[in-house]
């Protein structure tokens, strides 16, 4: 059990039986003598991705669910889902998109550093690396002297996902994009 006072981002919690992680907090002191602290936080459900808005009183106590996180890499995706191997004991797991969510615009064949987040011992969801490299498919031409002003133009990279890039990019070129935010960091490596 942890208390109120050991909320941070990041810090996992159980609430009603299903794991969430908590994406930020903010405490409000005692609005009146004798009473307590209020803790609100945002928190994020690792099994839908859905967030929800909570507040705990201050010394409540949560439940710390029962959530291991190991190495994962991407495999492949065909009509049964998306299929991951374990980088440990090289057991392999598929997982539909709709577990997945917007991490789907992220996975390309090969992919490392990825975390699957299993729950009482079964998979539900995974953890991407905060950034990716990714290919631009599809994008405007480059537009002469767009280097001088700071314009962005959407881009179809190669995993359908769309994000706004500087208008100099052009169809080809690989692209780091925040997995967090979508959206794009820095021109990628090209291999």
């Amino acid at each position: 059990m942890i208390t109120t006072s050991d909320f941070k981002r990041g810090v996992r919690i159980q609430i009603d039986g299903e794991p969430f992680v908590i994406t930020d907090v903010h405490v409000q002191p005692p609005s009146a003598r004798g009473a307590s602290s209020l803790t609100k936080v945002k928190v994020r459900n690792l099994r839908t991705g859905l967030t929800a808005d909570k507040t705990f009183r201050g010394g409540d106590k949560v439940e710390e669910p029962n959530v291991e996180l190991r190495p994962v890499q991407f495999l492949y995706q065909d009509r049964d889902g998306y299929h991951f191997m374990d980088t440990q004991s090289y057991d392999q797991f598929a997982l539909a998109a709709e577990d997945l969510g917007d991490a789907t615009g992220y996975l390309i064949e090969g992919l490392a550093d990825i975390r699957s987040v299993l729950f009482n011992d079964a998979v539900i969801s995974i953890e991407l690396p905060n950034t990716v490299e990714l290919e631009i498919v599809d994008t405007a031409p480059v537009v002469k002297g767009a280097s001088a002003q700071a314009q962005t133009k959407p881009a179809k990279l190669q995993t359908g996902l769309v994000v706004q890039v500087p208008s100099y990019l052009e169809s080809g070129e690989v692209v780091k994009v925040d997995t967090r935010e979508a959206r794009y960091v820095s021109r990628g490596k090209k291999e």
